[in-house]
């Protein structure tokens, strides 16, 4: 029997006792050990691992105590894993110290208040965890009285600020070992605060904490966090001397979250979906952490859980992907220009922004850029250095992100063509005034960003879109009349109303749009195009020939 797919499980102690299957990335526990590293920080994009992550490193390193005080044996979860087989060296740090893991994914409230109690009450748990330091005798009595006021969160601010200094101090006085300190999604508070309007406050608090928890403090063995951005250091990791940072830039840990091709081979041969191997890779493969090659956990997972019924894009459901939207609505001419590029598969290039706070994101476009990349909306796809400025190559993953793109610049269209005036639209047709015509249309293909090669399809659904918006009028699109098909017909809402019939064509050269335009007029005529609305009592019948170049539009009637 097979084993089931650990969808939503963030804790290894949960996969293993329940035998779920487990990708081993237990490898990141030694590696954490030779790098002598006093506070590391890894980001990565969002659903790839990092708290599942935290949870093995916490386990490992844990010396884990009861309500009785007993200590819990969680050696087993290792058995068989590949950290068991690296020998003494690494071993005889297996449940040697005290953990204090503090999650912040849950700070996302609408005000500052908000956000602080809900860091506040994970803090508390943190100090409720540990409660069994109250029940020997070790603490001075007035460590013991502030330990008791952080259980009954009656601490004064300052004391919180100060929490988790406080509480790697008192569990190095009962163990006899400092303490290691985990922080997942750091920086899901800073996000929230930014986006709702309180990001000053936020990243006051959390600087405070961070300060005297990880900065010479005497109590901690090593740190590590994780998030989605590496925030720069001037703002909240000031003064952090003793901070290592691994971005999906560096080579080292490239292949500790995320799954590698071998990883995926495997798991799809386990679940009998081998032969899904390519498509899977065209979908969910695409990123690049160093010099590793990745696909996305959450959608693989997920993928094979459905049993490979149907490729779809399940990372994007996990966000509401705002910030591509963003992008996308606030797009100036070089920006679509750039988008239109990665949809169709090709790279751009930009500089390197890794210390960025969410403040400066819409400092400059290449914030955002930057931004993007760091979140798994795009890859890097390679690097180049002119002098002392790096310069990364951009591309958009896979299929499942374009998807995220497409979607996001489909709504944007519409809410676009709804907020267009379409009079003038209406007049040039109506008079028929080509050259207005053409040039309102050009206008709008400008001003939209293409993600479809510039065939008949795109083009169809891009003016069948925009004639919606004209008043009075039903649009039809390859409605047959006559011998054929019209590629769009407009009718008056209105008893022997007016009709227009378009035919459209498309141009591989501008001098060749003058001759299709003829052509599709010719073609109305032999097909008879207008015999359809001449029984039903349309009149007068316009008709036009229409043809596309690029981003330019020829009418003739």
């Amino acid at each position: 029997m097979k084993k089931a797919v650990p969808i939503g499980y963030e804790d290894i102690k949960e996969i293993i006792d329940k035998n779920l299957y487990y990708i081993d990335k237990t490898m990141m526990i030694r590696d954490l050990l030779d790098s002598g590293a006093k506070v590391s920080l890894f980001t990565r994009p969002r659903r790839f691992g990092k708290t599942l992550n935290l949870s093995m490193v916490r386990r490992f390193f844990e010396k884990e105590i009861d309500s009785g005080w007993e200590q819990i044996d969680n050696s087993y979860l290792f058995d068989g894993l590949e950290i068991s087989s690296c020998g003494g060296r690494y071993l005889r740090h297996q449940q040697q110290y005290p953990v204090i893991s503090l999650s912040l994914k849950s700070a996302k409230q609408p005000t500052f208040d908000m956000a602080y109690q809900s860091i506040i009450d994970e803090m508390v748990k943190e100090f409720d965890r540990h409660r069994y330091i109250l029940d020997r005798d070790v603490l001075q009595a007035e460590d013991s009285r502030l330990f008791e006021r952080f259980l009954r969160k009656e601490a004064e601010p300052i004391e919180y600020a100060k929490g988790l200094e406080f509480l790697s101090k008192c569990l190095a006085v009962y163990h006899g070992k400092n303490a290691i300190i985990l922080i997942d999604e750091y920086d899901v508070p800073l996000e929230n605060a930014y986006f709702e309007e309180f990001y000053e406050e936020m990243i006051q608090f959390i600087c405070s904490v961070f300060e005297s928890a990880l900065k010479s403090n005497p109590a901690l063995e090593f740190a590590v966090i994780t998030g989605c951005l590496r925030i720069s250091k001037e703002s909240i990791f000031t003064g952090l001397n003793n901070l290592k940072i691994y971005s999906v830039l560096n080579e080292q840990y490239g292949n500790a979250f995320g799954f590698t091709q071998e990883e995926v081979d495997t798991l799809l041969r386990d679940y009998d979906l081998g032969q899904k191997r390519k498509e899977v890779r065209r979908w969910y493969n695409g990123y690049l952490f160093g010099d590793s090659e990745i696909y996305n956990p959450w959608s693989i997972l997920n993928y094979v859980d459905d049993k490979g019924k149907m490729l779809q894009a399940y990372w994007s459901n996990t966000s509401s992907n705002s910030i591509v939207r963003e992008l996308v609505e606030e797009a100036d001419t070089e920006t679509r220009r750039e988008l239109e590029m990665l949809i169709e598969g090709r790279i751009i290039e930009k500089p390197v922004h890794e210390d960025i706070t969410y403040g400066d994101i819409h400092e400059s476009r290449d914030n955002l850029w930057n931004f993007l990349s760091f979140t798994g909306y795009l890859k890097q796809c390679g690097q180049r250095l002119d002098g002392r400025k790096r310069y990364l190559f951009l591309a958009i993953p896979n299929e499942e992100i374009a998807a995220i793109y497409e979607d996001s610049i489909l709504e944007w269209s519409k809410k676009k063509l709804a907020m267009t005036n379409m009079d003038a639209l209406t007049r040039s047709i109506e008079t028929g005034d080509c050259d207005a015509f053409g040039a309102f249309v050009s206008e709008q293909l400008l001003d939209t960003i293409s993600f479809f090669d510039y065939g008949e399809n795109y083009y169809h659904g891009f003016l069948a879109g925009l004639l919606k918006g004209i008043k009075g009028f039903t649009v039809l699109s390859n409605r047959e009349s006559g011998e054929g098909r019209a590629d769009i017909i407009l009718r008056e809402n209105k008893f022997c109303g007016k009709a227009v019939i378009l035919e459209l064509k498309v141009a591989k050269a501008f001098d060749q749009m003058e001759g299709l335009c003829r052509e599709a007029l010719q073609q109305i005529e032999e097909k008879d195009y207008e015999a359809e609305l001449r029984k039903d009592g349309y009149g007068p019948i316009l008709k036009y020939g229409v043809c596309f170049y690029k981003k330019g539009c020829m009418v003739r009637k």
